[in-house]
């Protein structure tokens, strides 16, 4: 299904499938995998888990093996569409079985037309009974076909073919000889092939009903012979004889357009079936032709126009049901995207002028998207198509857009834009594109994507660039990307020195200018992020200067409380790490962070992240280093500050998990230290305590509570705050109904 809705339980079925063949199948002696146990398969089912397979990119010589098992495994229409399969294993997985269809465009490997032809040839059932047969992209490889005995086999062998596509082969005129020999054919293709004659055509003229011939860079026939071959096909239902515009000009393709032209005046003269026509990307055809054309057919039902000039002609507007690809309008834009998705040449003539048509919509236009995406997915490689459609993804999913989006289709979308990042590292307004169309809250927040490999790419591009407007974008989206990582990802993530290093330069730069912009405020919250409860990250913050550079901006920004939270909230990470408490051990940072703790006039927030600090390197008295008098100050003005804040209502912190608190809890711990913990917990569990009711059980914090009150030496205000705690989480958990929203784990 599409993501509009949830997958149907098959789907589900088949998906489980294939992710857990290692455990279902046995190894042969050539490698091969055999399903241990395999009962009768419905036959639409062996189909649909040979697609699956080959869509997620598992089909390959070992795991194809499984439908050498025809009995259980019946295949009638396969797909095997640029997946590695070498010509031995598809000989012994695909022609055993009664084929009516087969794709093996594009398979990668060696695999030939000649393997496949005498492959299916060899299965007197598959002669008789396949009907299409995709080869698009293949090496035919001629030469080599030959049958049993020597006696040479082909496409004729294969009697019951009714549809035959050879898209981008080495074809030459006698292979499309034996092809139009054939004595069912409706529907043939031989785009961008290397035949010169077409008189092969006459053949089949009683039976072709749908020829495709696009680009045929090498076709040698004067236009009225080419004319005579095409007006003798009377069961010609849909033509298409369109070229590459974006191709130099040539002999051959004024001929070619020259043909179509005297096709379109004559057009009562011959194709006496045809209903559609392609022409697209023919330039010099004319105004009048095509009047002439479309006024003597009511019967049309298509024409393919891009990149002709012809799309806007008048006499179209009078055809209600004709479907048209040009550039007129979005929807035969959107037209073009759908019938021509694996021509690179129209695909980029679409998507430039869908650009220049979307660039101020301020309508959800989710299945536009959808095209543009299935564009960039049938050409991966093409930095053109993606140059252009990353600016028409970001036009499609701008502002308030992309929530009106289905969220897999988003979720498919920031896909390809990772993959565009990824696949063309050095092109500049493709990495812009992408960073500008994730540069989302939405999108950042609630879509499922990879958001490790995302933040990845995004800090290596801003590693080469300075642009103010872009940096800005750039580490807004890594640091709200870093606040979403898990605590592997972010242990990950950590390993990488250089992120560490980016982002303090980020930080430099501006402290230096002495600026608060939101550059500032994003690269401080990435950098908290980053190291809460990840020491390795802590340790890099730390051998990469971060510490001079923080006290640094501690002291000159001393009355920008936004800025001094989030410096204070990285210290505090540090802090909880005990091998790299000696590295705060400095008697004037402390003195100035005591400061803070003290100063009245500053908000609560900050106080707070200044008392994290001091309670944590004052719980450990045998690793303080200082002087005892200055703990003594810390501890006592802990408790006297902490007992005068009042309660927040806003929210100021998230915690992962409750595991730093831990040490500052213990019965043995002095009051300042015991009442900071109590009372950031309080903090916590009050504005959400759905979320922080189940922490606190999960992680054995209730007993730890439970231990401090019933603890004889325990000061009264730390009593009193931990009773309230308790309390507020039994009183949720007697009445579940009332929650509060989840807080994601990261800071704000």
């Amino acid at each position: 299904m599409d993501g509009e809705g949830p997958q149907t339980l098959c789907d589900l079925c088949v998906a489980q499938v294939c992710c857990r063949l290692d455990a279902l199948c046995r190894k042969r002696a050539d490698g091969s995998m055999s399903l241990i146990w395999a009962p009768l398969f419905p036959q639409e089912l062996a189909d649909q888990l040979l697609q699956k397979m080959a869509t997620q990119g598992t089909l390959n010589d070992t795991t194809v093996g499984i439908f050498r098992n025809s009995e259980k495994l019946r295949l009638r229409r396969a797909s095997i569409r640029r997946c590695k399969v070498s010509a031995e294993a598809f000989r012994l997985a695909f022609c055993p079985h009664r084929l009516l269809e087969l794709d093996a465009s594009w398979v990668p490997g060696g695999l030939t037309g000649a393997d496949v032809i005498s492959g299916l040839a060899s299965n007197p059932e598959c002669r008789a009974s396949l009907q299409k047969l995709a080869l698009d992209g293949l090496s035919l490889n001629w030469g080599s076909l030959e049958g049993d005995g020597g006696v040479s086999v082909g496409f004729g062998s294969l009697q019951g073919l009714r549809t035959v596509q050879l898209v981008n082969t080495d074809l030459t005129d006698d292979i499309l000889e034996d092809i139009c020999s054939l004595p069912q054919l409706e529907t043939l293709d031989i785009s961008r092939t290397t035949v010169s004659k077409l008189n092969a055509l006459l053949q089949c003229k009683s039976t072709i009903r749908f020829l495709i011939a696009h680009r045929l860079h090498r076709l040698d026939m004067s236009p009225v012979r080419l004319l005579s071959v095409f007006t003798q096909l009377h069961a010609l239902r849909h033509l298409d004889f369109s070229d590459d515009h974006l191709a130099a000009d040539d002999n051959e393709r004024r001929d070619a357009d020259e043909s179509v032209r005297q096709l379109l005046w004559g057009s009562h003269q011959g194709l006496p079936s045809l209903v559609s026509l392609d022409i697209s990307g023919r330039k010099t055809i004319g105004d009048s032709a095509f009047r002439v054309f479309v006024e003597s057919r009511s019967e049309l039902v298509f024409l393919g126009l891009l990149a002709t000039g012809l799309s806007s002609c008048p006499v179209l507007s009078s055809q209600k049901n004709l479907k048209v690809t040009g550039e007129a309008n979005e929807k035969q834009l959107c037209e073009a995207l759908r019938r021509y998705r694996e021509r690179e040449c129209f695909i980029r003539e679409a998507l430039v002028h869908l650009y220049g048509l979307t660039t101020d919509t301020d309508k959800p236009q989710p299945d536009t998207l959808k095209l543009v995406v299935e564009a960039m997915l049938s050409h991966p490689e093409s930095p053109h198509v993606h140059l252009v459609a990353t600016a028409c993804v970001f036009n499609l999913t701008t502002q308030d857009l992309a929530e009106a989006v289905p969220v897999s289709l988003m979720s498919r979308t920031v896909s390809q834009l990772l993959h565009a990042m990824r696949t063309f590292p050095n092109h500049q307004q493709v990495q812009k594109n992408c960073l500008m169309a994730l540069c989302s809250d939405y999108i950042l927040q609630d879509v499922p994507f990879d958001k490790y490999l995302a933040a990845m790419l995004v800090i290596k591009w801003l590693s080469d660039h300075e642009e103010p407007a872009l940096q800005r974008m750039a580490v807004a989206v890594i640091s709200i990307l870093v606040a979403k990582l898990s605590k592997e990802e972010t242990a990950q993530l950590s390993k990488d020195v250089s992120f560490m290093k980016q982002l303090l330069a980020v930080v430099q730069q501006k402290a230096m200018l002495g600026v608060i912009d939101s550059t500032l405020k994003f690269a401080l919250s990435a950098l908290w992020n980053l190291t809460d409860e990840t020491p390795t990250a802590a340790r890099n913050f730390i051998e990469c200067q971060g510490l001079e550079l923080y006290e640094e901006v501690l002291e000159s920004y001393y009355g920008e409380p936004s800025i001094q939270q989030k410096i204070l909230g990285l210290l505090n990470n540090i802090a909880e790490v005990e091998e790299l408490q000696s590295d705060l051990m400095d008697e004037e940072l402390l003195e100035h962070i005591l400061g803070l703790l003290q100063d009245s006039q500053l908000e609560v927030g900050v106080r707070y992240f200044a008392g994290g600090i001091l309670a944590q390197l004052a719980s450990r008295a045998e690793a303080w280093t200082l002087d005892d008098e200055l703990r003594s100050t810390i501890l006592e003005q802990l408790h006297e500050s902490i007992v005068a804040w009042p309660h927040l209502e806003q929210e100021m912190v998230s915690y992962r998990s409750f595991r730093p608190f831990y040490p500052l809890l213990q019965t043995c711990q002095p009051s300042g230290v015991q009442l900071w913990a109590v009372w950031a917990i309080h903090l916590v569990c009050s504005q959400n305590t759905s979320h922080y009711s189940g922490m606190l059980d999960k992680e054995g914090l209730a007993e730890l509570l439970k231990a401090l009150d019933a603890h004889p030496d325990t000061h009264g205000d730390v009593k009193r705050v931990s009773q309230h705690i308790m309390l507020m989480v039994q009183e949720h958990q007697g009445h579940p109904e009332v929650t509060n929203v989840k807080t994601e784990p990261g800071k704000s």
